[in-house]
């Protein structure tokens, strides 16, 4: 596996004398250690890292700077785990990184690789099936259907044509999951926030913007009866990248739902939250939400604190919200932020083997993390010194599933038939 680097202008090459590396934690390998290299997703993207030289292991047979370009990531297509990130040194003065996750990359045999498995098989977010003429003719199909809905017009206008966003995008196209941003509110402030960030704290600039209105609970019906009646295998979500907590806008969620659950019974009502009101999760699995996915940097408080910077909420509130939620036999998700060489720490995958046991939560999403891991460490405090050797992701994966073996792993929310199946076997191991 060949090192790879690129120039000022983004040109990216390989070096066939050097060998690959990758990182865990503040730790750098060899490549071979970190499991399987998949070639490169269809609908990856490749980033140049500036102020970052790349690290491999020289032709001497030693983890080294290399001397020419600037370091370079993959950002992996959508359901799929990185197992390493990319190693690099930063130099001074090096720019804070944006908002993505940032794998390791090489050279083999003429294709890019990366240290990657495949969580997910579902084609939800797969580039192939996203065509843009059918999606610019699906978003105009629905502002003519829903012409004075504010919801459908900040889905089209913003979230279609602005962002690029894959689960708008599939409503557009009549398909799977239908988000429903409603809060513009949050009650976290979270370090690697997508929607919103301080400039006089923060030197991200979100990648997109909030929404600036909260739905009347008849323009959330309104669009998902309809998605749900028409898209195969449905799901309505709650908790989008472009606003805040949709917890702190239950009361109109509760009522949304009521309005729906009048009109069809079909699909999936989602709520992808922090779950910091154990409350409001309850009132809103009594009205008829059918899952919840909860959001975690780390199975551990203090870590979990750090990063959140809940406001009137507690961790344990969190695992409360998700105990709840799963006693009410409602599916519980983490999408669990991982970050090699930090989520596979011996002491993390303990939390999270307990917190699973405690909440009788269904799956875990293994999302990759969004943000700069050395700013990530600096901003909630973790030394290297702090860190034992990692376990591995994909080893941590396996002992869980040995641990927990009626635990399901995924990327996407799942649809009733998968839901429906898997509390059957969850009831029938209880």
């Amino acid at each position: 596996m060949h090192l790879v680097w690129a120039d000022k202008q983004g040109h990216i090459y390989e070096d066939r004398r050097w060998q690959a590396a990758g990182r865990t934690g503040f730790s750098y390998r060899r490549h071979e250690v970190f499991g399987q290299w998949i070639p490169l997703p269809e609908g990856s993207k490749l980033l140049h890292l500036p102020g970052r030289k790349p690290l491999g292991i020289s032709p001497r047979g030693r983890i080294e700077v290399y001397p020419r370009g600037e370091a370079v990531a993959a950002f992996i297509a959508p359901a799929h785990t990185q197992l390493a990130l990319a190693a690099y040194h930063i130099e001074s003065e090096a720019p804070v990184l944006p908002l993505f996750a940032y794998t390791a990359v090489g050279w083999y045999r003429g294709r890019f690789y990366v240290p990657a498995v495949r969580i997910d098989p579902q084609p939800r977010q797969d580039i192939r099936y996203f065509l843009e003429k059918r999606i610019m003719e699906g978003a105009q199909a629905l502002r003519k259907r829903f012409p004075h809905n504010r919801l459908v017009a900040h889905l089209m206008d913003n979230c279609v044509e602005r962002y690029c966003c894959p689960a708008a995008r599939n409503l557009a196209l009549g398909r799977w999951e239908c988000p429903l941003p409603v809060s513009p509110g949050c009650n976290a402030a979270c370090i690697g926030c997508i929607s919103l960030q301080d400039p006089s704290e923060s030197p991200i600039t979100p990648p997109q913007e909030r929404i600036r209105f909260l739905p009347t609970p008849e323009e959330i019906a309104e669009l998902a009866i309809y998605h749900l009646e028409h898209a195969p295998v449905p799901i309505v979500s709650f908790g989008q990248g472009c606003e805040g907590e949709p917890l702190l806008a239950w009361k109109v969620i509760e009522e949304a739902i009521r309005l729906i659950r009048r009109k069809t019974s079909r699909g999936i009502l989602n709520m992808n939250t922090n779950g910091g009101w154990p409350d409001a999760v309850e009132r809103l699995a009594q009205a008829g939400m059918d899952s919840f996915r909860i959001s975690l940097n780390s199975a551990q408080s203090d870590w979990y604190t750090r990063y959140y910077r809940p406001r009137n909420y507690s961790f344990e509130a969190v695992v409360e919200s998700a105990r709840r939620a799963a006693t009410l036999r409602k599916w519980v998700s983490f999408n669990y932020f991982t970050l090699p060489g930090f989520t596979d720490q011996p002491a993390e995958y303990a939390a999270l083997r307990t917190l699973l046991r405690q909440t009788g939560a269904h799956m875990i999403q293994w999302r990759n993390f969004n943000i700069d891991p050395d700013w990530y460490a600096q901003q909630i405090g973790i030394a290297p010194e702090s860190l034992e050797n990692p376990i591995g992701v994909q080893a941590m994966m396996a002992q869980l599933r040995e641990a927990l073996p009626h635990l399901t792993y995924g990327y996407y929310n799942p649809h009733r038939s998968f839901i429906t199946k898997h509390l059957e076997s969850f009831a029938q191991a209880l």
